[in-house]
C-alpha cells in the first residue's frame, strides 16, 4: 500500500503578483490588505522568536505571548477578508481582548520603577526581541490604520495592535527588571 501524495506547498498562483484572500477574492500582492496581514504575520514571527528566548525568570510571559500569537492569527484572517459573509465566520477581535492586554500592562507596570527618560532598546536578548516586535507592531498598526480609512470594520484590529505595542514595550522593561538588568537611558548628544 502506498501513501497518497502530499499536497505541494507551491501553487504557482502568485507568480504573476496576485494572491487570494481568505474569502477567495484575488488581489495584487502589493494590496494594502495583503501588506497589513503580512506585517501582522511578521509580528507573529517576531513574538515566536521572543518565546524561544524565554528564561525561567520571565517564563510567566510565555503563556500570555502564546495567547497573543493566536489573536494575531485571528487578526490576520480578518484583515485577509473583504466579504462580510466570510468575516462573520471568522474568530473576532474583541474589546475584552484589548482590556486583557491593558490588565497585563497594568500588572507589569506596578512592578517597574517609574520611567523618567527615554530608554534604548536592549538589555537582555528577550527584551531586545520584544522591542523588535514592538516596532513591527507599530508598522502593522500604521498599515491597518490606512486600511481602516477604507474599511472601518478593521478598527478593532487597529486598536488591538495599538495596545499590543504598549504591552510589548512594558514587557521588554519588565523582562530586564526581572533579570536584574538596568535600562539604558537615551543620552542626548
Amino acid at each position: 500500500m502506498t501513501d497518497a501524495p502530499k499536497a505541494k506547498i507551491y501553487t504557482r498562483t502568485g507568480d504573476k503578483g496576485q494572491t487570494h484572500l481568505v474569502d477567495g477574492s484575488r488581489v495584487a500582492k502589493s494590496d494594502l490588505r495583503v501588506d497589513s496581514y503580512g506585517t501582522v504575520d511578521e509580528l507573529n514571527s517576531a513574538i515566536g522568536l521572543v518565546r524561544t528566548e524565554m528564561s525561567t525568570a520571565v517564563s510567566g510571559l510565555d503563556a500570555i505571548l502564546e495567547v497573543i500569537q493566536n489573536q494575531l492569527f485571528n487578526i490576520g484572517s480578518l484583515l485577509a477578508t473583504e466579504k462580510e459573509d466570510v468575516l462573520k465566520m471568522l474568530p473576532p477581535v474583541t474589546p475584552e481582548q484589548v482590556r486583557e492586554l491593558e490588565k497585563h500592562i497594568d500588572l507589569m507596570t506596578q512592578e517597574l520603577p517609574e520611567l523618567k527618560n527615554f530608554i534604548l532598546p536592549g538589555g537582555s536578548k528577550v527584551s531586545a526581541f520584544l522591542h523588535l516586535a514592538r516596532t513591527i507592531c507599530r508598522r502593522a498598526e500604521r498599515r491597518v490604520s490606512e486600511l481602516v480609512l477604507a474599511d472601518p470594520r478593521d478598527e478593532i484590529s487597529m486598536i488591538y495592535l495599538n495596545r499590543l505595542s504598549d504591552f510589548l514595550f512594558v514587557a521588554s522593561r519588565w523582562c530586564n527588571f526581572k533579570l536584574g538588568l538596568s535600562e539604558v537611558v537615551w543620552k542626548k548628544s
